[in-house]
């Protein structure tokens, strides 16, 4: 099956990415809290992927905690699984990947991975030797999809490596998220689509911001745009924990902005709160959060995206 073939069989009818995301690991277990156990970390993924894969086109999972939610998908569900370690070394600048270590692209594909995950974390502005590396590690990974023509979705997360505060961040994220996605989309990546951030800080926009704005509707919209004109391949947006109203009314914005988004690989903004019953009080009160509330998010951010998202020429 081509790399082509793979990536229908993870879009909608329409060729929209509609995805569901469960591949965190620290992050999830930091939200479940410490004393949360391996069996039960992937037992929540497996009530996700049983209860919400029904309305997703794929659902994205990891390979140590996700193989039980991966059989219990749905029949119409594809499946990516993620191949990095989660997290980095905070002792080490520069933010370096790692990948799983009993695992390898064959593998994934070997147990029925459709697509392949590779985050990255990436400061266009960094010193070169730090960027030249991280260029290496996705060139080695890429090389590795292309032998077993699966498609890889690589995730890019930016940051800035000399300055940590919040609002300085807001203020630079258009240039990171768009010169980052330029970057990757080189041929010699082999990256078949970009699951990245949008380009600017929602809770900055005029309009939708709390407290300080730093760009007005249009200089946002600006951004989206520029965005959208950065590569000519595939590109979803992940929804970086925001709530599910936020990252909907997002996507509304990116479309009216110009932007040709393809769609979305959604984690917290569908399934947060079943994590917060399932600490509480269980399993029973996880799955029926899902069923309900769970069940309302997916569904209207799946009627908004076929409203907004532009679908890939599959």
């Amino acid at each position: 099956m081509s790399k082509q073939e793979l990536l229908k069989k993870l879009a909608t009818k329409d060729g929209i990415i509609a995805a569901l995301a469960i591949d965190q690991r620290g992050a999830l277990r930091r939200m479940m809290g410490d004393d949360i156990t391996p069996q039960q970390v992937s037992e929540f993924k497996t009530l996700i992927s049983q209860e919400l894969t029904p309305y997703a086109s794929s659902i994205l999972l990891d390979p140590e905690f996700g193989w039980a939610a991966a059989e219990k998908r749905d029949e119409n569900c594809g499946l990516i699984m993620a191949y990095e370690k989660t997290g980095y070394d905070k002792t080490v600048v520069g933010r370096f990947p790692d990948l799983i270590d009993d695992v390898s692209v064959y593998r994934l594909k070997e147990k029925g991975s459709e697509a392949v995950k590779l985050l990255i974390y990436f400061d266009i502005d960094e010193p070169k030797e730090i960027n030249d590396r991280k260029a290496a590690f996705v060139e080695r990974v890429a090389s590795e999809c292309n032998a077993e023509q699966i498609p890889l979705f690589l995730e890019i997360l930016t940051y800035d490596g000399t300055n940590e505060d919040y609002v300085h961040n807001a203020k630079v994220k258009p240039h990171k998220v768009i010169e980052a996605m330029k970057f990757f989309a080189d041929k010699r990546f082999g990256v078949d689509v970009l699951k990245v951030e949008v380009p600017v800080n929602m809770a900055y926009v005029e309009g939708f911001a709390k407290g300080e704005v730093l760009y007005t509707q249009d200089e946002a919209k600006a951004f989206f745009k520029q965005q959208s004109e950065a590569t000519s391949l595939p590109f979803i947006f992940l929804s970086a924990g925001v709530s599910a109203k936020l990252f909907q009314d997002t996507l509304v914005f990116a479309k009216e902005a110009g932007s040709q988004f393809n769609g979305v690989l959604c984690g917290r903004a569908t399934w947060a709160g079943g994590a917060d019953a399932y600490k509480a009080e269980g399993v029973d009160a996880a799955r029926q959060w899902l069923k309900t509330q769970g069940k309302q998010n997916i569904s209207e951010l799946l009627a908004v995206l076929e409203q907004t998202a532009t679908p890939i020429k599959l």
